[in-house]
């Protein structure tokens, strides 16, 4: 059975228009999904719409409303949202193009296949997708889907091309509240050679088959041995979890020379990576007069008996 399209419509390059359909480029990973249980039953908890003082409801008795102030609302029928008369429901117009560069990692939300509808719309997709490749260039526009509107950006992908979803302005936090206390300062030359170095050294082609999810992998192991120990209870003391007594800073060229010598060492949970910094001597304490012990205090006299 052949995927359903997430959207249907036609892109729009001045008085060119092209029908095309969009499709999730992604999907779900492997997880693990767990349930609410009434552990003395070991039955699942189940969850009811209820309504203050008249209880459960029936599923078509409920619509969707809107609070415009405290405990009024605008109820609203399913048919009067998707009335609503939107252009860009029906129509990618594309109205600018940038540089991919220009547009920050932080505002991409989710990527979508573009393929063109039909045989007839081919042509016109093609020369879309080979002008945006030589120009290198991403086009950009809005379009309206599943009940709200997104800016989106549109480039070439192998045979076809990747419209991706972008967040708003105001749905980006700001990084200079959180890295305004980074200090502006250069690093050590040398520092930074050792560094770019073992970058270097490291660096390799993306092979995304080479990740997967650990903490998933280490879930199902926990089940499994739960299963087979019949719910006995299963922790296990993890070292690296527990707070070091004692820090051994590591001075950071040290670090970056060993890391040379074996790119995938790891620092030991009780060591803190860091660089050396001069500080000032600290004074001497005084010396003790001749001995380095305190006198021994006198005993006090025996008293005379009357």
């Amino acid at each position: 059975m052949a995927a359903r399209a997430y959207w249907q419509g036609q892109i729009r390059l001045a008085l060119v228009s092209i029908p095309v359909e969009i499709y999730p480029a992604t999907k779900s990973g492997a997880a693990i999904s767990f349930k609410q249980i009434h552990e003395p039953t070991g039955k699942p908890i189940h969850y009811d719409k209820v309504v203050t003082g008249v209880g459960p409801v029936d599923p078509d008795e409920i619509v969707k409303g809107y609070e415009y102030q405290k405990g009024e609302f605008v109820l609203l029928e399913q048919d009067e949202i998707d009335a609503v008369k939107l252009e860009s429901k029906k129509t990618l117009e594309l109205t600018q193009f940038v540089d991919a560069s220009e547009i920050d990692v932080l505002y991409y939300e989710k990527p979508y296949f573009v393929v063109p509808a039909d045989d007839l719309a081919e042509e016109a997709f093609i020369v879309l997708r080979e002008a945006l490749r030589r120009a290198k260039k991403v086009g950009l526009g809005q379009l309206a889907m599943r009940g709200r509107e997104y800016v989106v950006s549109l480039k070439p992908c192998g045979r076809g091309m990747v419209l991706e979803t972008l967040r708003y302005a105001d749905e980006v936090q700001k990084a200079q509240g959180y890295f305004r206390d980074i200090p502006e300062s250069t690093p050590d030359a040398d520092l930074l050679d050792l560094a770019t170095a073992l970058i270097d050294k490291k660096t390799a082609p993306f092979d995304p088959g080479e990740y997967h999810d650990r903490y998933v992998d280490a879930l199902k192991d926990l089940v499994e041995r739960k299963r087979k120990a019949k719910g006995a209870h299963i922790v296990e003391a993890d070292e690296s979890d527990k707070p070091a007594k004692g820090s051994n800073v590591v001075d950071l060229m040290a670090a970056l020379k060993k890391s040379m010598e074996k790119p995938n060492a790891r620092p030991a949970p009780t060591e803190t990576v860091t660089t050396t910094r001069k500080t000032p001597a600290k004074k001497a304490p005084a010396k003790a007069k001749d001995d380095d012990t305190a006198p021994a205090p006198k005993k006090p006299a025996a008293r005379k008996r009357a």
